[in-house]
């Protein structure tokens, strides 16, 4: 063998070895994996589990930069933030952008089966003989039916004893825009107060303080929540969503001739392409890392009722949930991880 070949061969192989050792250790190598500080609630709990599980099973360097959701997409673009551990895709311009220009990716499933629509208290048409309550319209399925006038009576307004309520986003949310329209295409704007919370709390007490106090009541809400972990629900079915009858809705002139459901929710991992490309098994973890939503929602619950941060949380579930996520880590990862809590 002459000595270029041999150089050539020896060449070859250190960098075939440098090329995997780099793959394989984006962590050992220095990097620091950033996450998006999400500020809503299960966002927060997830990036926490996943910062958690990165840093204790795998020795990575973590950290979360804070901010609004524009703002931290911007960023995943730029790669200063890496991972946006709870991107809803197709909500949002920024994020549509920024995947077109080959920026950003998606990966895997936050959560599955998530929804948002108009909901009553189960008891409302089941009962509660715990609780002392007989069902109240026990033949409540849709949407539809709430232009009876005689199930509009049900959830009387406080204010406007003539009137049903309808508890509503409060305003300068999307949602809020969206069930107004909803309320006039159903028809059911006549039949029904549209009454706004000033804030996402008051929103939440007003649905806690009418269950508590066993009464009826029709709210906009969507999952994965604190209250859908507390309290027992029932979505009220409505028309199939389609993309037409959408943009009717979500247009300020947009006819209100009917209404649809919302539109089908999918939730993933936003990152960075380059880092992507740098993290195979970083990503490898984040395509199998799927929270069932019953878990999230019974976490955000219990962050509720102990006053607990999204990282006590995190290392609750990590502690007490091991058969969730221990296919989606290495075996080493989850010896490391269990460790850390003895």
């Amino acid at each position: 063998m002459n000595k270029t070949l041999t150089t050539l061969l020896i060449s070859g192989a250190a960098y075939a070895v440098a090329a995997t050792a780099s793959q394989a250790s984006y962590c050992e190598s220095g990097h620091k994996v950033v996450f998006a500080g999400i500020d809503w609630e299960s966002g927060a709990f997830v990036t926490e589990v996943m910062q958690q599980l990165l840093a204790k099973g795998y020795d990575c360097a973590v950290d979360a930069i804070p901010g609004n959701s524009v703002t931290l997409e911007q960023a995943v673009a730029m790669n200063d933030v890496q991972i946006f551990a709870e991107e809803w895709i197709g909500r949002s311009d920024v994020w549509n952008k920024a995947a077109e220009e080959g920026k950003v990716t998606h990966v895997g499933q936050t959560f599955v089966g998530a929804s948002e629509g108009w909901f009553v208290p189960a008891y409302v048409v089941k009962g509660d003989p715990a609780r002392g309550i007989e069902p109240m319209l026990p033949d409540l399925k849709t949407v539809a039916q709430l232009q009876d006038p005689e199930v509009a009576a049900v959830f009387r307004d406080p204010e406007e004893p003539a009137k049903g309520r309808f508890l509503n986003c409060p305003s300068g949310w999307t949602c809020e825009g969206v069930s107004t329209a909803k309320l006039e295409g159903y028809g059911l704007d006549k039949l029904f107060v549209n009454f706004r919370p000033g804030t996402g709390t008051a929103l939440d007490s007003a649905i806690a303080s009418a269950y508590l106090q066993r009464q009826p009541l029709l709210f906009y809400y969507w999952s994965p929540t604190a209250i859908m972990g507390k309290y027992d629900l029932i979505q009220l079915e409505e028309p199939a969503y389609s993309d037409a009858c959408w943009a009717e809705l979500t247009s300020a002139d947009g006819k209100r001739d009917g209404a649809c459901g919302f539109p089908p929710v999918e939730v993933a991992y936003g990152v960075n392409t380059a880092f992507a490309a740098a993290a195979p098994e970083i990503i490898d973890i984040l395509e199998k890392a799927v929270f069932p939503l019953h878990d999230i929602n019974e976490s955000l619950a219990f962050m509720k009722d102990s006053d607990a941060s999204a990282a006590e949380a995190a290392e609750r579930f990590l502690k007490d949930k091991p058969e969730v996520w221990e296919t989606w880590v290495s075996d080493e990862a989850k010896a490391k991880i269990l460790a850390s809590f003895e």
